[in-house]
């Protein structure tokens, strides 16, 4: 009896193994890990005097930084079934406002606190457009991004603002500034970086431990469901869009802070699209509900390796423009045909 039992206990943890194996394999975000380990591989192996470096290594991971501090908040509005295409706007009216303030004088926390709140009053004009005043989220912010770019115009009259003591900032406030986008930690690791890792760490504790981010799925997944669950679906929406703007003013200010100046005609332009082609790479589903933190991270490397290893190759950037586009058409067409297969 007791051998049998012995052989139950095997047959059921070989059941178990066997399942969470298949569970592995099937998760979108493996086959994502796949391609960028195969990228990876292949760019070791062609250029393998620069790509495996450790400075070209942090080099790629400072460049999609705030790709990916980005990425971190599309994937909650994404999750929810809406999109938002005004981020790059936000990006440089968030930035330049705080660059403003402090030529104005300002000390450096008063100015950062008023460019992350300009960031998030974008991102709560949009949910709640998109929400209580039924306009669909791709018009809301389509409108909000000539909007927020026409503001900032308006602000710097088109003209470049610069951070440096020559323009009115304090010494010490512009060499704090400058830390916070190109200081290093021991000395090695981008400041950048590790704002990406932060927040990509608080984005994955609230998407996936809280009460919050599982209502986020739910709302995603089935708004009249959710309704009817007691979620309070506009709210979750509109918060969404919130982490959105505020990370899109995050990510501005920082790229203020390691190229000291910009122009309102010119900052975060096209933004949008390179952070929405990370998140779909990274496995989320246009149509809501599905989309992890860890994929985003994933999609967000594969553009920044991409893009990286074009360059060693010496593509012309008019091809790699083409080439990171095939490869947004691929990721959505996968998106598209693993859901149709799945509601056969």
């Amino acid at each position: 009896m007791a051998e049998k039992a012995s052989t139950f206990d095997q047959a059921g943890q070989s059941a178990a193994t066997a399942t969470r194996l298949r569970r592995l394999l099937s998760a979108r975000e493996t086959g994502v890990f796949i391609a960028l380990v195969v990228m990876c591989v292949f760019l070791a192996i062609v250029k393998p005097e620069i790509f495996p470096t450790p400075k070209n290594l942090l080099n790629i991971g400072r460049q999609v930084s705030l790709l990916g501090i980005m990425g971190v908040g599309m994937t909650f509005v994404i999750i929810s079934a809406e999109i938002d295409l005004s981020i790059g706007s936000t990006y440089a009216l968030s930035g330049l406002m705080t660059g403003i303030l402090l030529t104005e004088g300002w000390l450096l926390l008063p100015s950062l606190a008023a460019g992350l709140l300009i960031g998030s009053l974008v991102g709560f004009v949009n949910g709640w457009l998109s929400t209580y005043g039924k306009l669909p989220s791709f018009i809301t912010t389509l409108g909000m991004l000539s909007v927020a770019r026409g503001a900032a115009l308006l602000i710097t009259d088109g003209q470049p603002v610069t951070i440096n003591k020559s323009f009115g900032v304090q010494p010490d406030v512009a060499e704090q500034f400058y830390f916070l986008g190109q200081g290093q930690l021991f000395g090695i690791i981008p400041m950048q970086l590790i704002f990406f890792i932060i927040i990509a760490v608080l984005g994955w504790l609230l998407l996936s431990r809280t009460v919050f981010g599982f209502q986020t799925y739910a709302v995603g997944g089935s708004q009249k469901a959710a309704r009817v669950s007691g979620i309070k679906v506009f709210w979750i929406k509109i918060w969404a869009f919130v982490i959105m703007g505020f990370l899109s003013a995050m990510s501005g200010i920082l790229s203020l802070a390691f190229l000291p100046s910009g122009q309102a005609g010119r900052t975060g332009t096209g933004l949008e699209l390179d952070v929405i082609a990370a998140v779909i790479v990274g496995g989320a589903s246009l149509s809501g509900g599905e989309g992890s933190i860890l994929g985003t991270i994933l999609g967000v490397l594969i553009i920044g390796v991409l893009r990286n290893g074009l360059v060693l190759l010496n593509i012309s950037p008019f091809w790699q423009t083409t080439i990171i586009g095939l490869v947004i058409i691929l990721a959505v067409g996968i998106d598209k045909w693993t859901r149709s297969r799945r509601s056969r």
